[in-house]
């Protein structure tokens, strides 16, 4: 059985997570740990502990067990109390962890409870400070106001040291497929490549490097870009030539749908095959695009196929 190790955080990982573990395949999901809002950033800040709202969702998207675990892992507690908007699986995670001392531990506790396809694994298990570069010369402190913000990234960085989790690493040396994405490039992605042992042991990896692009930009992250540039901005953390394939979604968003994310100042982001082929990446691309309570999403299906389809071609 072919080794994956996914890449990511946010909504979009765990999209893309759903689709791929109806898959004979085996599934790491390397999940960053930088969110320091809403309910993740209050349990960080009152228990001193990393970010747990993204593995939360992953735990729920490769879980195989009844819709009603989902449903109580994704509750939140809306109460005049300190409890309002906390998340059921957060608090859960916080409590695993203050028993275990660790991130890495803990999932693997609730990963048998709920019975999960693959493994996932934290990107650190240290509290990771992300901090954002700006092109008019800002730095901003703290994912959740870097999201915020909307200005244009020059490069980020962490403002501590941060230590990737051994069992990442091993996990990246016996990979045969690397895939970054979906997800915010900056505030999602890129965090997972700002390790220097990280960097290398992709390097050193024989695994092909795929990246899963947005269908649609971020202000402040992605303004005015094409699928080469998000790919320019990965290889930029970690060498030249590191992607060696992306997925894109070739669907024409509608024009309703366009107009309402104009007010988002979000477009969608064009596939440009000449500069991808000059760049020696291998373009997969497919009307991938879903449109759900008006917000384009990449249909979980669809895209592992993508993926499961290249991981057989290449065998």
């Amino acid at each position: 059985m072919k080794k994956v190790v996914v890449l990511g955080g946010g909504t979009g990982l765990s999209t893309l997570l759903r689709g791929l573990k109806l898959f004979p395949i085996d599934i790491t999901a390397v999940v960053t740990v930088a969110d320091d809002g809403a309910s993740s950033g209050r349990l960080r800040e009152e228990f001193n502990t990393p970010a747990v709202g993204d593995l939360r969702n992953v735990l729920v998207s490769l879980s195989e067990v009844e819709p009603l675990v989902e449903q109580l892992l994704q509750y939140r507690f809306k109460t005049s109390s300190d409890l309002n908007n906390h998340a059921m699986g957060n608090l859960l995670l916080t409590a695993l962890f203050n028993i275990t001392g660790n991130l890495t531990e803990s999932l693997e506790s609730l990963s048998k409870i709920l019975n999960i396809k693959g493994r996932i694994l934290p990107f650190t298990e240290d509290k990771p400070i992300l901090m954002a570069y700006t092109k008019d010369g800002e730095v901003i402190e703290g994912e959740s106001k870097i999201t915020k913000a909307g200005k244009q990234i020059d490069y980020i960085k962490y403002k501590n040291e941060v230590k990737v989790t051994p069992e990442v690493i091993k996990a990246i040396k016996k990979a045969d497929l690397v895939i970054l994405g979906i997800g915010s490039l900056y505030t999602s992605i890129i965090p997972n490549l700002l390790n220097d042992e990280m960097k290398e042991a992709l390097k050193k990896s024989k695994a092909k490097k795929m990246y899963v692009c947005n269908a649609m930009t971020e202000h402040g992250e992605t303004d005015g870009f094409y699928v080469s540039d998000c790919v320019k901005q990965i290889n930029k953390y970690v060498k030249d030539d590191f992607i060696d394939v992306v997925i894109a979604n070739s669907k024409l968003i509608p024009e309703d749908i366009q107009k309402l994310y104009l007010e988002e100042e979000s477009t969608p982001i064009l596939i440009d095959k000449e500069e991808l082929n000059n760049m020696n990446v291998e373009l997969i691309k497919d009307d991938l695009a879903l449109i759900i309570n008006n917000q384009v999403r990449h249909d979980p299906i669809k895209t592992a196929l993508a993926i499961f389809s290249y991981l057989a071609k290449d065998n």
